[in-house]
């Protein structure tokens, strides 16, 4: 596959958390334990278990498999369990708040204004996953997602947002990813695609660049400056 400059890129996929905005409140955090709590009968916490880069499937069998149970016990009520969640972070999203990152409004509004087409590629549920973007006030900027409803590994996420771009804009299209976490940069190589890193979640600039990335930045303002001398 020849090489593509991700500044040259016809569509851009965005994480969400820690890429786009870092959200708090508590909405989406306790509706897990609502959803394990009414699902399988679980008093626990998610604590403990991988979530920056997992997806809300992921996390819910980590969860489940540490307190011993099995996995078809999680598919059998997974439907269920997943529109609990939904549904409560819907009910309860007055209490969901987000802090966009740095330069994201600014970098996202650019390449909207060059016709790119953005979209998020996220491990959370879709109907959480835009409650989130709608929480940063960056709706309008997003035309599609891809979500971990029925993808529970993030690299099938990234391949079907890709299709998405693709069946927009051809199958010529070009797309990037732009995320926080290794599993992001390992994603988006197990799918073919270029992936800026970007620092602004828990990862280091160095432990994420030890994962070979296209382009690895402290922050999007370092992006910004290159999108924004683009001619249009």
């Amino acid at each position: 596959m020849p090489e593509i400059k991700w500044i040259d890129a016809d569509a851009y996929l965005f994480d969400i958390d820690g890429t786009l905005l870092n959200a708090f409140g508590g909405a989406h955090y306790n509706a897990f334990h609502s959803a394990l709590k009414k699902s399988f009968n679980l008093d626990c916490k998610i604590d403990g278990v991988q979530m920056h880069g997992n997806t809300d499937i992921g996390i819910l069998r980590a969860v489940m498999t540490r307190e011993g149970l099995t996995n078809g016990e999680l598919e059998a009520k997974l439907d269920e369990t997943l529109e609990h969640m939904c549904d409560q972070v819907e009910l309860n999203r007055a209490q969901l708040h987000a802090t966009v990152c740095p330069a994201i409004p600014e970098l996202v509004r650019e390449l909207h204004a060059q016709g790119k087409l953005l979209g998020v590629a996220t491990g959370n549920l879709e109907r959480i996953g835009w409650i989130k973007i709608e929480a940063g006030n960056l709706r309008e900027y997003f035309s599609f997602g891809a979500f971990s409803d029925k993808h529970e590994k993030r690299e099938d996420i990234f391949r079907n947002g890709v299709a998405e771009a693709k069946r927009r804009l051809g199958e010529s299209a070009t797309v990037c990813v732009i995320g926080d976490t290794p599993a992001d940069i390992t994603a988006a190589q197990a799918a073919g695609i270029p992936v800026i890193a970007v620092a602004t979640g828990i990862y280091k600039l160095e432990q994420l660049a030890e994962h070979n990335p296209d382009v690895c930045v402290a922050a999007c303002s370092e992006l910004l400056h290159l999108v924004s001398a683009v001619k249009r």
